[in-house]
């Protein structure tokens, strides 16, 4: 069974959970982790009628009916639809750390979250940076990393949510070499073929050190010590191509030195389908994609495709 976490109250995730459900896009046994009372006001601000059914035991589940384990932490009066809340965000993590917990203990097989906004988490934990490193931390994992999926691309990161200057001083060669066996692990593990190319940090990928010296003093070294471990690995490749030589068929992921140098590609390429998967959990965790959606919250446009890919991907990797 999968575990999915409704996110911010305020945003598009509980739309894009019943509307899924509606539409009979989830083909797995699951529960939904976080309060009944936003589940359905949402299903009665958009007239679904979905038959919901609230526990507090995960083994009270009712075919045919969307199963919420009830974290009894907002009413109805506490949704501000499209608005940054303390009250949403601190309810939206505490739905994230009791899937993590039940997935910790083996009572779900695996978690899929939806959006969560950052701001509104940070009002009540001013450090909190993102899912992926709070659910490592609560998972007491260190060696992780985000892989983002979709039909055309895959991507891994050696940082996401830091500055950039610290996603710099963050390209050394034991991370790069790590995110590269956990990008050729996933990789196999997903049955697909493991080409992995590694995207240079610097223009032109330091050109001889022209443009800084991190190319050749940290990702080269990685990528040296990759292949002798039998990975095939390219690199590190100018990131102004590729991208381009992946999508062309010649590399099967690449693994990207900061968040934006993964994400643009990604987003440019397939915005609403794509797949968020953290990689070196001892759990399995996958979500979807893009944010809370403020603007269009609760409207009934919200794209459900990344969540359903979501779900399918947990699935395939439980």
């Amino acid at each position: 069974m999968i575990g999915i976490s409704i996110g911010d109250a305020n945003g598009v995730g509980p739309e894009i959970l019943l509307r899924a459900f509606k539409e009979g896009k989830l083909e797995s046994a699951f529960i939904a982790l976080g309060d009944f009372s936003v589940l359905n006001f949402c299903n009665k601000k958009l007239q679904l009628e979905i038959p919901l059914n609230s526990i507090n035991e995960l083994g009270d589940l009712k075919k045919d009916y969307l199963n919420i384990f009830d974290l009894n932490l907002l009413k109805e009066s506490d949704i501000s639809i499209g608005q940054l809340s303390e009250k949403t965000g601190y309810a939206s993590l505490k739905y994230v750390e009791a899937g993590t917990k039940f997935a910790l203990k083996k009572q779900i097989s695996a978690l899929v979250t939806l959006p969560v906004n950052k701001e509104a988490i940070q009002k009540t934990n001013p450090d909190f940076s993102g899912h992926t490193g709070y659910i490592a931390s609560l998972c007491k994992t260190s060696n992780y990393t985000m892989m983002l999926i979709s039909e055309k691309l895959i991507v891994t990161h050696i940082s996401t949510h830091v500055s950039q200057l610290e996603a710099i001083r963050n390209v050394k060669q034991g991370r790069v070499l790590d995110v590269i066996r956990l990008t050729d692990k996933a990789l196999k593990k997903l049955n697909k073929r493991s080409r992995i190319a590694v995207a240079g940090l610097n223009p032109h990928a330091g050109e001889n050190n022209a443009f800084g010296d991190e190319d050749s003093k940290e990702i080269i070294p990685a990528v040296i010590k990759g292949k002798n471990e039998g990975i095939d690995i390219s690199g590190p490749i100018p990131a102004d191509t590729v991208f381009y030589q992946a999508i062309k068929g010649n590399f099967d992921a690449v693994v990207c030195m900061y968040h934006d140098q993964g994400h643009i590609p990604i987003k440019l390429l397939d915005f609403e389908s794509a797949v968020n998967v953290t990689l070196g959990l001892p759990i399995i965790r996958t979500s979807v994609d893009h944010g809370t959606a403020f603007d269009i919250a609760y409207q009934g446009i919200a794209s459900t495709s990344s969540f359903v890919n979501a779900c399918n991907l947990a699935k395939k990797l439980m």
